[in-house]
């Protein structure tokens, strides 16, 4: 089984992760940060390493999305292969952050990964206005996200509301953040849990 966690920068995905992974007994994938050798330099200088970064992204979690579906365990991933595509790579080029010519060689190679894998079983779409993700961005205190925009951080959160509106790949939750702290309020986690726990029951 694979579950999948989407949302903003700031929406508490990796949190969420953690807690269900947990909970559920499930194995936990993150996002690769820690080892990215591009998030830096791409947040001092976007336009020139905006490529190399999402394609460093998508390699990464289509090698995830592989070794989940081959693992046949129940696994919980941090951030889907489908955000890069349909968020963050064409907000770079929207943005003039991304050449037509990359965005296109990007959007190629993603159209092939893609009809490689499998959609996640369950997809969990962390929805929160800009004021949390600012709030909660600041609270974890990453060097390299000090230079991310309320203007940037606003159009991502608009493509995913448009992304989500019409997602169809498999079954979706979706979760207000904004009033819940499922970090340091068990009563907020096991309102979170009890709706997984309703989705998850249709998958078997």
């Amino acid at each position: 089984m694979h579950i999948a966690i989407a949302g903003n920068i700031g929406a508490g995905k990796t949190s969420l992760t953690q807690s269900l992974a947990k909970h559920f007994k499930w194995e936990p994938h993150y996002e690769d940060v820690v080892d990215n050798p591009y998030l830096d330099d791409f947040y001092h200088q976007m336009e020139r390493w905006s490529f190399n970064l999402q394609i460093y992204f998508l390699n990464s979690r289509f090698r995830q999305v592989l070794q989940i579906r081959e693992s046949g365990k129940k696994i919980i991933q941090d951030r889907t292969i489908y955000e890069d595509a349909h968020i963050f790579a064409p907000n770079l080029h929207a943005m003039g952050l991304m050449t037509n010519r990359d965005f296109q060689n990007y959007s190629s190679l993603f159209e092939l990964m893609e009809s490689l894998v499998a959609a996640p079983d369950l997809l969990i779409y962390l929805r929160s206005s800009i004021p949390n993700l600012v709030s909660q961005i600041h609270k974890r205190g990453r060097e390299y996200e000090n230079t991310i925009s309320i203007d940037y951080l606003s159009r991502l959160n608009e493509r995913y509301e448009a992304w989500i509106t019409g997602y169809n790949k498999g079954k979706l939750l979706i979760i207000d953040v904004d009033n819940l702290d499922f970090v340091n309020n068990p009563e907020d986690l096991g309102y979170v849990i009890n709706k997984i726990n309703a989705e998850i029951n249709g998958l078997f």
